[in-house]
């Protein structure tokens, strides 16, 4: 069997530099120099060349609401002071005309990160101060911002950095990066097992557990999750890359020549493929640890006006029977990113007050996880992402292993009920 591989943060970035935003620097009416301020630490990932240094860049503003605004341009850095060889030399940072749409997005006291890509390019992102994309971004680079508008500065070395797993991929999708690694050590039991077509998901999941092992779903359910999404979605890739290579290679042509609808059209299969197969495996992969647990549910069955809850427990038949009482029924709902989709989960059952969501989502900002709780919602996030939520939000958090061990109770209490 191939051995398992993870990524690293490194492998997409050399440094990062982060700091809070001025309003000298993002309102055009007290500042027309498209200058960003206090950035001598820079340096350290920019480095301290004689002469002017231009770097293209990637600007983009995110906010909670889904928001975003981007726009390709470049950041000029360069000692100001090179022509007076007497003096020590003084680094400023300059973003060009065509970014400010985007950096005049921002406000005062908004973050502002600056990467540095393996190829040398600028990656420039702006966001709101205290949501969930900074909440995001200081998990995924692990700082934590100063109030004031000093950067701080990292650099990453070889293998260094948050591994990159199926959390990680999710941040890095928003920051416009192409994470999805693959495994070519894994591509000829990919072909030997489903040659050049892709196979269901569910057949598709259980080939993902089959090939790792030392995975226990019994004693660390969390960490099996974790595991198995992160495997399923690299060997995905692998399988995807060869097929889809083999598409390209033939090229899109029809009787009038280079057929643009048609690789538009396929495009955006591939893109779909991606976005279901992601949730489907989710539920393939708890409904494997629900079984190792001896947890009865029902997996999609209907409740009121045809609604469709991902999973009912202890089930179906006990949901629809008005002997068994709603405090011994739960709802979970399995969303790989929650967004605001988590509210569909509030009408899926009516018979049940308060909903469970689990969701591979880090970092959710505390104002959402807040209205999350007023609206009776409970969210299930596996142990290790746990860390990208506050110590308040931690408190309120479940794990996978705590689910269980709740419906577990539930079922023994719906036993000694019957």
């Amino acid at each position: 069997m191939p051995e398992y591989r993870r990524g690293y943060l490194s492998d997409f970035f050399d440094g990062f530099a982060v700091k809070r935003l001025t309003a000298v620097e993002v309102d055009p009416t007290r500042s027309n120099q498209h200058e960003f301020q206090g950035v001598q630490r820079l340096k350290e990932i920019l480095g301290t060349p004689p002469d002017k240094v231009t770097f293209r860049s990637r600007f983009l503003w995110l906010d909670d609401d889904g928001d975003r605004t981007s726009a390709d341009g470049f950041l000029t850095w360069s000692d100001v002071r090179r022509n007076n060889p007497g003096r020590s030399a003084e680094y400023h940072l300059y973003y060009s005309a065509e970014s400010a749409s985007v950096v005049h997005r921002a406000s005062p006291g908004d973050m502002l990160l600056v990467c540095r890509q393996k190829n040398g390019d600028l990656l420039t992102v702006l966001t709101q101060a205290g949501g969930t994309i900074e909440r995001q971004l200081s998990w995924l680079f692990d700082f934590s911002i100063d109030e004031d508008a000093r950067p701080l500065v990292r650099k990453l070395e070889p293998s260094g950095g948050r591994e990159v797993g199926f959390a990680a991929r999710f941040i890095l999708d928003e920051l416009e990066i192409e994470a999805g690694q693959t495994d070519e050590s894994f591509l000829d039991l990919l072909l030997e097992n489903f040659g050049d077509t892709f196979p269901s998901t569910k057949v598709f999941s259980e080939f993902a557990r089959n090939s790792l092992i030392d995975i226990s779903p019994h004693d660390a359910p969390d960490e099996a999750l974790l595991a198995w999404m992160d495997h399923e979605e690299k060997l995905f890739r692998t399988l995807e890359r060869y097929i889809v290579g083999k598409r390209l290679e033939i090229g899109f042509y029809d009787s009038s020549g280079p057929d643009v609808d048609g690789f538009i059209k396929y495009s955006l299969r591939v893109q779909n493929r991606r976005k279901a197969r992601a949730g489907q495996a989710l539920e393939n992969h708890l409904e494997t640890i629900f079984q190792a647990h001896d947890v009865r549910y029902s997996r999609g069955a209907k409740t009121e006006g045809n609604k469709k809850p991902d999973f009912i427990f202890p089930g179906a038949e006990e949901y629809h029977s008005p002997e068994v009482s709603p405090e011994l029924l739960t709802i979970l709902g399995a969303k790989s990113s929650c967004k605001d989709r988590w509210r569909q989960v509030l009408t899926e059952a009516a018979r049940v007050e308060t909903k469970h969501l689990l969701t591979l989502e880090p970092g959710i900002s505390e104002n959402q996880t807040a209205e999350m709780q007023e609206s009776g919602l409970q969210l299930v996030i596996p142990k290790r992402l746990q860390d990208s939520y506050s110590p308040s939000q931690q408190d309120w958090l479940l794990d996978l292993g705590n689910f269980i061990e709740l419906v577990q109770e539930k079922q023994r209490m719906t036993r000694d009920d019957s």
